[in-house]
Protein backbone atom coordinates (compact mmCIF):
# COMPACT_ATOMS: atom_id res chain seq x y z
CA UNK A 1 0.00 0.00 0.00
CA UNK A 2 0.93 3.66 -0.35
CA UNK A 3 0.44 5.34 3.01
CA UNK A 4 0.41 9.09 3.63
CA UNK A 5 1.04 9.63 7.34
CA UNK A 6 0.22 13.08 8.75
CA UNK A 7 1.63 13.81 12.19
CA UNK A 8 4.19 15.51 14.37
CA UNK A 9 7.47 14.48 12.74
CA UNK A 10 9.10 17.89 12.98
CA UNK A 11 12.07 19.32 14.78
CA UNK A 12 9.92 21.02 17.43
CA UNK A 13 8.39 17.78 18.67
CA UNK A 14 8.84 17.03 22.37
CA UNK A 15 12.03 15.18 23.08
CA UNK A 16 13.61 15.99 19.69
CA UNK A 17 11.07 13.43 18.40
CA UNK A 18 13.32 10.50 19.36
CA UNK A 19 10.51 8.68 21.18
CA UNK A 20 7.46 10.08 19.37
CA UNK A 21 4.73 7.68 18.33
CA UNK A 22 4.35 8.91 14.73
CA UNK A 23 7.87 7.97 13.54
CA UNK A 24 7.59 4.58 15.26
CA UNK A 25 4.37 3.83 13.39
CA UNK A 26 5.86 4.95 10.07
CA UNK A 27 8.81 2.61 10.60
CA UNK A 28 6.29 -0.12 11.43
CA UNK A 29 4.40 0.50 8.19
CA UNK A 30 7.65 0.25 6.23
CA UNK A 31 8.68 -2.93 8.05
CA UNK A 32 5.28 -4.37 7.07
CA UNK A 33 6.20 -3.73 3.43
CA UNK A 34 4.29 -0.51 2.73
CA UNK A 35 5.52 2.66 1.04
CA UNK A 36 5.19 5.59 3.44
CA UNK A 37 5.39 9.35 3.01
CA UNK A 38 5.43 11.43 6.20
CA UNK A 39 3.81 14.86 6.25
CA UNK A 40 4.76 17.06 9.23
CA UNK A 41 1.61 19.18 9.26
CA UNK A 42 2.69 21.52 12.05
CA UNK A 43 6.04 22.32 10.49
CA UNK A 44 4.42 22.83 7.09
CA UNK A 45 1.96 25.26 8.69
CA UNK A 46 4.79 27.19 10.35
CA UNK A 47 6.73 27.31 7.09
CA UNK A 48 3.73 28.82 5.33
CA UNK A 49 4.01 32.17 7.12
CA UNK A 50 6.71 34.78 7.45
CA UNK A 51 6.36 34.70 11.25
CA UNK A 52 6.57 30.92 11.79
CA UNK A 53 3.17 30.90 13.50
CA UNK A 54 1.32 27.62 13.11
CA UNK A 55 -2.18 29.13 13.39
CA UNK A 56 -1.46 31.57 10.58
CA UNK A 57 -0.30 28.74 8.32
CA UNK A 58 -3.29 26.41 8.59
CA UNK A 59 -4.58 27.15 5.09
CA UNK A 60 -1.09 26.57 3.67
CA UNK A 61 -0.76 23.19 5.40
CA UNK A 62 -4.14 22.06 4.09
CA UNK A 63 -3.26 23.12 0.53
CA UNK A 64 0.08 21.33 0.68
CA UNK A 65 -1.49 18.12 1.98
CA UNK A 66 -4.11 18.20 -0.79
CA UNK A 67 -1.39 18.74 -3.39
CA UNK A 68 0.74 15.89 -2.05
CA UNK A 69 -2.21 13.50 -1.87
CA UNK A 70 -3.24 14.32 -5.42
CA UNK A 71 0.29 13.56 -6.57
CA UNK A 72 0.89 10.29 -4.66
CA UNK A 73 -2.71 8.96 -4.57
CA UNK A 74 -2.42 7.12 -1.23
CA UNK A 75 -4.33 3.96 -0.49
CA UNK A 76 -4.40 4.95 3.17
CA UNK A 77 -4.34 8.36 4.85
CA UNK A 78 -3.26 8.12 8.51
CA UNK A 79 -3.83 11.11 10.80
CA UNK A 80 -1.94 11.28 14.09
CA UNK A 81 -2.87 14.36 16.11
CA UNK A 82 -3.12 16.18 12.78
CA UNK A 83 -4.90 19.14 14.30
CA UNK A 84 -3.93 21.58 11.55
CA UNK A 85 -5.79 19.53 8.94
CA UNK A 86 -9.46 20.39 8.51
CA UNK A 87 -12.25 17.88 8.08
CA UNK A 88 -13.36 19.57 4.85
CA UNK A 89 -9.88 19.01 3.37
CA UNK A 90 -10.15 15.29 4.13
CA UNK A 91 -13.70 15.17 2.71
CA UNK A 92 -12.47 16.76 -0.52
CA UNK A 93 -9.62 14.25 -0.76
CA UNK A 94 -12.07 11.39 -0.30
CA UNK A 95 -14.22 12.68 -3.15
CA UNK A 96 -11.16 12.90 -5.38
CA UNK A 97 -9.75 9.54 -4.23
CA UNK A 98 -12.78 7.36 -3.46
CA UNK A 99 -10.70 4.20 -2.88
CA UNK A 100 -8.58 5.86 -0.17
CA UNK A 101 -9.19 4.77 3.42
CA UNK A 102 -8.68 7.18 6.36
CA UNK A 103 -7.73 6.42 9.97
CA UNK A 104 -7.02 8.75 12.88
CA UNK A 105 -5.02 7.73 15.96
CA UNK A 106 -4.57 9.55 19.23
CA UNK A 107 -2.54 8.94 22.39
CA UNK A 108 -3.86 11.81 24.53
CA UNK A 109 -6.31 11.31 27.42
CA UNK A 110 -9.95 11.03 26.38
CA UNK A 111 -11.00 12.45 29.73
CA UNK A 112 -9.84 15.86 28.49
CA UNK A 113 -12.63 17.78 26.76
CA UNK A 114 -10.30 19.46 24.28
CA UNK A 115 -9.01 16.11 23.06
CA UNK A 116 -12.52 14.70 22.65
CA UNK A 117 -13.40 17.80 20.59
CA UNK A 118 -10.38 17.32 18.35
CA UNK A 119 -11.26 13.69 17.74
CA UNK A 120 -14.92 14.41 17.11
CA UNK A 121 -14.06 17.06 14.52
CA UNK A 122 -13.01 14.29 12.09
CA UNK A 123 -15.37 11.43 12.96
CA UNK A 124 -17.51 12.06 9.87
CA UNK A 125 -14.57 11.81 7.45
CA UNK A 126 -12.57 8.84 8.80
CA UNK A 127 -13.15 5.09 8.52
CA UNK A 128 -11.61 4.34 11.90
CA UNK A 129 -10.48 6.01 15.13
CA UNK A 130 -7.98 4.37 17.48
CA UNK A 131 -7.07 5.79 20.89
CA UNK A 132 -4.66 4.69 23.64
CA UNK A 133 -7.66 3.87 25.87
CA UNK A 134 -9.75 0.71 25.71
CA UNK A 135 -13.29 -0.39 26.39
CA UNK A 136 -16.47 1.55 26.98
CA UNK A 137 -14.59 4.72 27.97
CA UNK A 138 -14.47 5.25 24.19
CA UNK A 139 -18.25 5.27 23.90
CA UNK A 140 -18.52 9.09 23.47
CA UNK A 141 -16.68 8.65 20.16
CA UNK A 142 -19.06 6.11 18.63
CA UNK A 143 -20.23 7.03 15.15
CA UNK A 144 -22.34 4.86 12.82
CA UNK A 145 -20.20 3.18 10.18
CA UNK A 146 -16.88 4.03 11.86
CA UNK A 147 -14.58 1.48 13.50
CA UNK A 148 -13.48 2.50 17.01
CA UNK A 149 -11.06 0.92 19.43
CA UNK A 150 -7.79 0.71 21.35
CA UNK A 151 -4.27 1.43 20.09
CA UNK A 152 -1.32 0.48 22.32
CA UNK A 153 1.59 2.84 22.87
CA UNK A 154 4.16 1.21 20.56
CA UNK A 155 7.72 0.32 21.43
CA UNK A 156 10.54 0.19 18.87
CA UNK A 157 13.77 -1.69 19.54
CA UNK A 158 15.65 0.84 17.41
CA UNK A 159 14.48 3.58 19.82
CA UNK A 160 14.06 1.86 23.19
CA UNK A 161 17.50 0.29 22.83
CA UNK A 162 18.94 0.21 26.36
CA UNK A 163 18.90 -2.90 28.58
CA UNK A 164 18.57 -1.77 32.18
CA UNK A 165 17.18 -5.24 32.87
CA UNK A 166 20.60 -6.82 32.26
CA UNK A 167 22.47 -4.75 34.86
CA UNK A 168 22.14 -5.33 38.60
CA UNK A 169 23.98 -2.11 39.53
CA UNK A 170 22.65 1.08 37.96
CA UNK A 171 22.94 4.79 38.74
CA UNK A 172 19.35 5.16 39.98
CA UNK A 173 16.72 3.01 41.66
CA UNK A 174 13.59 4.70 40.33
CA UNK A 175 12.65 6.90 37.36
CA UNK A 176 9.68 9.23 37.02
CA UNK A 177 8.94 12.11 34.65
CA UNK A 178 5.92 14.36 34.33
CA UNK A 179 4.88 17.69 32.90
CA UNK A 180 3.95 19.20 36.27
CA UNK A 181 3.90 17.66 39.77
CA UNK A 182 0.49 19.01 40.83
CA UNK A 183 -1.44 20.13 37.74
CA UNK A 184 -3.40 17.99 37.75
CA UNK A 185 -3.01 16.01 40.94
CA UNK A 186 -2.76 12.28 40.31
CA UNK A 187 -4.76 9.56 42.02
CA UNK A 188 -2.29 6.79 42.72
CA UNK A 189 -2.82 3.82 44.99
CA UNK A 190 -6.21 5.17 45.97
CA UNK A 191 -4.89 8.59 47.10
CA UNK A 192 -4.70 11.98 45.41
CA UNK A 193 -1.14 13.22 45.16
CA UNK A 194 0.98 16.21 44.45
CA UNK A 195 3.85 14.15 43.04
CA UNK A 196 6.46 16.25 44.82
CA UNK A 197 4.83 15.16 48.07
CA UNK A 198 4.58 11.56 46.87
CA UNK A 199 8.33 11.37 46.40
CA UNK A 200 9.03 13.16 49.66
CA UNK A 201 7.08 10.39 51.41
CA UNK A 202 8.75 7.70 49.33
CA UNK A 203 12.20 8.94 50.36
CA UNK A 204 11.13 8.53 54.00
CA UNK A 205 9.64 5.09 53.34
CA UNK A 206 12.61 3.79 51.34
CA UNK A 207 15.76 5.28 52.92
CA UNK A 208 18.68 5.58 50.55
CA UNK A 209 16.58 5.47 47.39
CA UNK A 210 18.28 7.10 44.42
CA UNK A 211 15.68 8.96 42.38
CA UNK A 212 15.93 10.10 38.78
CA UNK A 213 13.16 12.68 38.46
CA UNK A 214 12.32 14.97 35.56
CA UNK A 215 9.87 17.86 35.80
CA UNK A 216 9.33 17.74 39.58
CA UNK A 217 11.07 18.56 42.87
CA UNK A 218 12.63 21.52 41.08
CA UNK A 219 14.40 19.38 38.50
CA UNK A 220 14.31 20.17 34.77
CA UNK A 221 12.49 18.15 32.16
CA UNK A 222 14.55 15.75 30.09
CA UNK A 223 14.34 15.56 26.30
CA UNK A 224 16.13 13.91 23.40
CA UNK A 225 19.32 12.00 24.07
CA UNK A 226 19.42 13.09 27.73
CA UNK A 227 16.01 11.49 28.27
CA UNK A 228 17.08 8.24 26.62
CA UNK A 229 20.30 8.17 28.65
CA UNK A 230 18.31 8.53 31.87
CA UNK A 231 15.97 5.69 30.92
CA UNK A 232 18.91 3.34 30.50
CA UNK A 233 20.45 4.24 33.88
CA UNK A 234 17.40 3.51 36.06
CA UNK A 235 16.49 0.16 37.58
CA UNK A 236 12.73 0.75 37.74
CA UNK A 237 10.10 3.17 36.48
CA UNK A 238 6.92 4.39 38.15
CA UNK A 239 4.03 4.49 35.70
CA UNK A 240 1.71 7.19 37.06
CA UNK A 241 -0.31 8.82 34.30
CA UNK A 242 -2.85 11.54 34.92
CA UNK A 243 -5.50 8.95 35.83
CA UNK A 244 -5.27 5.26 36.66
CA UNK A 245 -8.97 4.33 36.44
CA UNK A 246 -9.42 4.52 32.65
CA UNK A 247 -8.97 1.04 31.19
CA UNK A 248 -5.49 0.61 29.65
CA UNK A 249 -4.88 4.35 29.36
CA UNK A 250 -1.26 5.29 29.95
CA UNK A 251 1.11 7.97 28.79
CA UNK A 252 3.63 6.66 26.27
CA UNK A 253 6.31 6.77 28.97
CA UNK A 254 5.20 3.24 29.79
CA UNK A 255 6.62 2.12 26.43
CA UNK A 256 9.83 4.09 27.03
CA UNK A 257 10.40 2.62 30.48
CA UNK A 258 9.44 -0.99 29.75
CA UNK A 259 11.12 -0.91 26.36
CA UNK A 260 14.46 0.10 27.87
CA UNK A 261 14.31 -2.66 30.45
CA UNK A 262 13.11 -0.85 33.56
CA UNK A 263 11.03 -2.85 36.04
CA UNK A 264 7.57 -1.28 35.94
CA UNK A 265 5.59 -0.28 39.03
CA UNK A 266 1.99 0.26 37.97
CA UNK A 267 -1.39 0.74 39.66
CA UNK A 268 -3.72 -2.26 39.41
CA UNK A 269 -6.57 0.13 38.56
CA UNK A 270 -5.10 0.68 35.07
CA UNK A 271 -6.16 -2.80 33.98
CA UNK A 272 -2.70 -3.73 32.72
CA UNK A 273 -2.96 -6.85 34.86
CA UNK A 274 -5.15 -8.25 32.07
CA UNK A 275 -2.14 -8.22 29.73
CA UNK A 276 0.88 -8.59 32.04
CA UNK A 277 1.43 -11.00 34.88
CA UNK A 278 2.89 -10.30 38.35
CA UNK A 279 6.19 -11.75 37.13
CA UNK A 280 6.28 -9.10 34.36
CA UNK A 281 5.16 -5.90 36.12
CA UNK A 282 4.98 -4.92 39.79
CA UNK A 283 1.35 -4.05 40.56
CA UNK A 284 0.21 -2.01 43.56
CA UNK A 285 -2.99 -0.64 45.08
CA UNK A 286 -1.61 1.55 47.88
CA UNK A 287 1.33 3.75 48.75
CA UNK A 288 2.56 1.21 51.29
CA UNK A 289 2.60 -1.43 48.55
CA UNK A 290 4.64 0.87 46.27
CA UNK A 291 7.13 1.52 49.05
CA UNK A 292 7.43 -2.18 49.78
CA UNK A 293 8.07 -2.99 46.13
CA UNK A 294 10.72 -0.28 45.89
CA UNK A 295 12.47 -1.55 49.01
CA UNK A 296 12.46 -5.09 47.61
CA UNK A 297 13.90 -3.93 44.28
CA UNK A 298 16.66 -2.10 46.11
CA UNK A 299 17.46 -5.12 48.28
CA UNK A 300 17.04 -7.84 45.64
CA UNK A 301 18.54 -6.71 42.31
CA UNK A 302 18.29 -10.23 40.88
CA UNK A 303 14.51 -10.21 41.45
CA UNK A 304 14.24 -6.75 39.89
CA UNK A 305 16.27 -7.83 36.84
CA UNK A 306 14.14 -10.94 36.31
CA UNK A 307 10.92 -8.89 36.57
CA UNK A 308 12.27 -6.27 34.16
CA UNK A 309 13.49 -8.84 31.65
CA UNK A 310 10.13 -10.58 31.56
CA UNK A 311 8.23 -7.28 31.34
CA UNK A 312 10.46 -5.94 28.58
CA UNK A 313 10.15 -9.14 26.54
CA UNK A 314 6.37 -9.16 26.93
CA UNK A 315 6.00 -5.47 26.01
CA UNK A 316 8.19 -5.83 22.90
CA UNK A 317 6.33 -8.97 21.84
CA UNK A 318 2.87 -7.44 22.30
CA UNK A 319 3.29 -3.80 21.35
CA UNK A 320 6.21 -3.55 18.92
CA UNK A 321 5.89 -0.98 16.16
CA UNK A 322 5.38 -3.57 13.40
CA UNK A 323 2.53 -5.34 15.19
CA UNK A 324 0.80 -2.04 16.00
CA UNK A 325 1.26 -0.79 12.42
CA UNK A 326 -0.16 -4.05 11.03
CA UNK A 327 -3.14 -3.60 13.34
CA UNK A 328 -3.75 -0.04 12.16
CA UNK A 329 -3.72 -1.09 8.51
CA UNK A 330 -6.13 -3.94 9.20
CA UNK A 331 -8.54 -1.72 11.12
CA UNK A 332 -8.42 1.00 8.45
CA UNK A 333 -9.14 -1.44 5.64
CA UNK A 334 -11.73 -3.50 7.51
CA UNK A 335 -9.57 -6.65 7.34
CA UNK A 336 -8.31 -6.81 10.91
CA UNK A 337 -8.55 -10.15 12.72
CA UNK A 338 -9.02 -9.67 16.49
CA UNK A 339 -7.67 -13.18 17.08
CA UNK A 340 -4.27 -11.93 15.88
CA UNK A 341 -3.87 -9.58 18.85
CA UNK A 342 -3.96 -10.20 22.58
CA UNK A 343 -5.06 -6.69 23.47
CA UNK A 344 -8.73 -5.60 23.30
CA UNK A 345 -9.27 -4.22 19.83
CA UNK A 346 -12.53 -2.67 18.62
CA UNK A 347 -15.69 -1.75 20.49
CA UNK A 348 -17.48 -0.69 17.29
Amino acid sequence: MRILHVGNFGSRAKGAFLHSVAPKLSRGFVRCGHQVVDFADRDVARAGTAFGARKLGLAHANRMLARLAADMRPDLLVLGHADTIRADTIAALRRALPAMRVLQWNVDPIFEADNIARLRSKLDVVDATLVSTAGEALAPLRRAGMRLGFMPNPVDVSVESDRADLTDCLSYDLFFACGHPSRPRRVLGGREWDMDQFFAELVRAAPGIRLCLAGLRGRPHLTGAAYQDALGRCAAGLNASRRQDVFLYSSDRLAHMAGNGQAILIDRATGYGTLFGPDQMAFFSSFDEVAGLVRRMMAEPAWRCALAQAGRARYHALFNETAVAEYLVGVATGTHDPARFEWPTLIA
